[in-house]
């Protein structure tokens, strides 16, 4: 669920080691693209699997029911930063 006032969270991608200012209210990707990032993306809408990325520390949420990762990724902590929405400070790895 989101705050109804915006919040605004970091995302570091690794290895890299870019950090972006990250909106609860709006797509990882998005702003992983407005900070820089060559984050690799195709489809947008968590279907592709083209922009998959690991979960190191921090939260995700979807707003979409299911985000085409299985129940084992998402237990591993694999997103689709395309349509994960920020809950805190996250650290993402790229890649599968």
């Amino acid at each position: 669920m989101t705050s109804p006032h915006p919040q605004l969270f970091t995302a570091r991608t690794e290895p890299d080691d870019l950090q972006v200012d990250a909106w609860d209210t709006e797509p990882l990707l998005l702003s992983l693209e407005q900070g820089g990032s060559n984050w690799p993306s195709s489809c947008r809408n968590g279907v592709c699997r083209t922009c998959i990325g690991k979960l190191h520390s921090g939260q995700v949420r979807y707003a979409i029911e299911w985000p085409g990762l299985s129940s084992e990724e998402l237990a591993e902590g694999y997103v689709l930063p395309c349509v994960a929405f920020p809950c805190s400070d996250v650290v993402l790895h790229q890649g599968y």
